[in-house]
């Protein structure tokens, strides 16, 4: 008989939402294609906003940034059912409603555009612990 007295322990209950599906080797070099398509995007757009004559309009890159993300959050929600309940998933929604919020209003672009850039960095090399946290868990904290 199996001691399960830790199966419901918040680290237990972690590693279950880590359980990702593999995506098909296709799929995967869709990923990467977009993942390409939405760092060009980042660069024309931030390269526009520091002055430089736009190489596209700004609503054509500003969607483009905007598809590309969501498609991106759609491939990690596919792989990883919790996903969205995870700080990353969490933080890529935010990431989103930022974008639409810049090509909405170009007054203040330049500063929601540093905003996501410094909130991918954070993202992106935060511990695993961190990003995969479930936002469950942090509102369960504070009671």
């Amino acid at each position: 008989m199996t001691d399960r007295s830790h199966a419901n322990s918040p680290r237990d209950r972690r590693d279950q939402r880590l359980d990702a599906r593999p995506l098909p080797r296709s799929w995967r070099w869709f990923g990467i294609a977009l993942r390409a398509l939405h760092l060009i995007a980042v660069v024309l757009l931030g390269a526009a906003l520091l002055g430089a004559p736009p190489r596209l309009p700004a609503p054509l890159v500003g969607g483009v940034l905007l598809a590309t993300g969501a498609l991106l959050f759609a491939l990690e929600q596919w792989k990883t059912r919790e996903h969205v309940f995870q700080l990353a998933g969490a933080g890529q929604i935010a990431k989103l409603a930022l974008v639409a919020w810049m090509t909405l209003d170009a007054s203040r672009a330049a500063t929601l555009f540093w905003l996501v850039i410094v909130w991918s960095a954070v993202f992106a090399h935060a511990p695993a612990s961190f990003r995969h946290t479930h936002v469950g868990d942090l509102l369960r904290l504070r009671h």
